[in-house]
């Protein structure tokens, strides 16, 4: 008897893009495509919220003029990938992506608790084969910021990794000092 194999159906963003819009997946569905795949984003818990918010305020104060901080919003990062990070801070502002996602950012910044191995792996090596020069990932169970620059094909070169007591700037915004006690819930 011979072994089945079972071949799946990688999406592309247009097409994931087309069956959202047509209503196949559920309108409470907390998706996002990566590498082809569509994954289940997993749920918010209180502790997530709260540090989701401090870091949006923080970022927000951050940035200024000439940036756009998307808070769980799509990213057309490449024909196979539709992630909806946490933070993802864009040039510009908000009417320049009235007709399509942004397809990089300068920042983006992802609350880990339950997605900790996800963001690690899978999303890092996304983020980073597409550019993005500063990721950053708040790891709530193990109480620190995770920053990741340097993007390569393979992931990130340089992890620098940030504890309360100390702080952070952005790439993009060098003058702008993020204390990391403000993003620990």
């Amino acid at each position: 008897m011979r072994d089945a194999t079972v071949d799946s159906h990688r999406w592309s963003r247009a097409e994931y893009d087309r069956a959202a819009a047509a209503g196949v997946f559920s309108a409470d569905a907390r998706l996002e495509l990566i590498d082809g795949e569509i994954l289940d984003m997993t749920p918010q818990g209180s502790r997530h919220a709260t540090a989701f918010s401090l870091v949006a305020d923080a970022v927000q104060r951050a940035f200024g003029s000439g940036y756009y901080v998307r808070l769980q919003l799509p990213l057309a990062l490449a024909d196979d990938s539709e992630p909806e990070p946490d933070i993802a801070v864009v040039e510009g502002d908000v009417r320049d992506y009235r007709d399509e996602h942004p397809r990089t950012a300068v920042l983006i910044v992802e609350v880990s608790d339950d997605s900790l191995r996800r963001d690690r792996t899978v999303k890092q090596r996304l983020y980073a084969r597409c550019g993005v020069p500063d990721y950053w990932i708040l790891s709530l169970a193990d109480a620190h910021l995770e920053i990741h620059r340097d993007p390569g094909e393979g992931g990130y070169r340089t992890v620098i990794v940030r504890r309360a007591g100390e702080t952070v700037a952005p790439l993009s915004r060098p003058a702008a000092t993020i204390r990391v006690s403000d993003l620990l819930p």
